[in-house]
């Protein structure tokens, strides 16, 4: 039995990279994890995914790209206000400008400087660089 899909999601996106391989299938699939892919598409560190529906469930195919360095989920979940993700940058990105923080907000889903723009907090979810 699984406790954190998401993490089981990532270190499976992980390990293929780490492998060279060009796809990955993930079990199982979530809305959360499907969101967190969604963003990691539209920032180019995956390619397409989709998914399958099978007697046990559903699964996610996913093309890889190789520009995954790491990735993985933030655990304890950090609160993080509007104004102080600098400390949060600096903990878990390399450098600056380099890589994304993926946060939960009441909007949704989304990456950390795009909570900024808007103005909102929420918790830290994931990172990816």
């Amino acid at each position: 039995m699984l406790n954190d899909t998401l993490a089981n999601a990532l270190s499976v996106i992980m390990n293929s990279e780490t492998k060279g391989k060009s796809t990955c299938t993930i079990t199982p699939s979530s809305d959360v994890i499907k969101k967190t892919l969604k963003i990691m598409q539209e920032n180019n560190y995956i390619g397409s995914f989709e998914e399958e529906k099978d007697s046990r469930g559903s699964c996610l195919k996913l093309n890889l790209l190789g520009a995954i360095n790491k990735c993985g989920v933030i655990k304890p979940r950090f609160p993080v206000r509007k104004d102080e993700s600098e400390a949060f940058e600096k903990r878990f990105l390399p450098a600056k400008e380099f890589g994304m923080l993926i946060m939960s907000t009441p909007k949704g889903i989304m990456t950390l400087a795009e909570a900024k723009k808007k103005g909102i907090g929420g918790k830290l979810v994931a990172y990816c660089y």
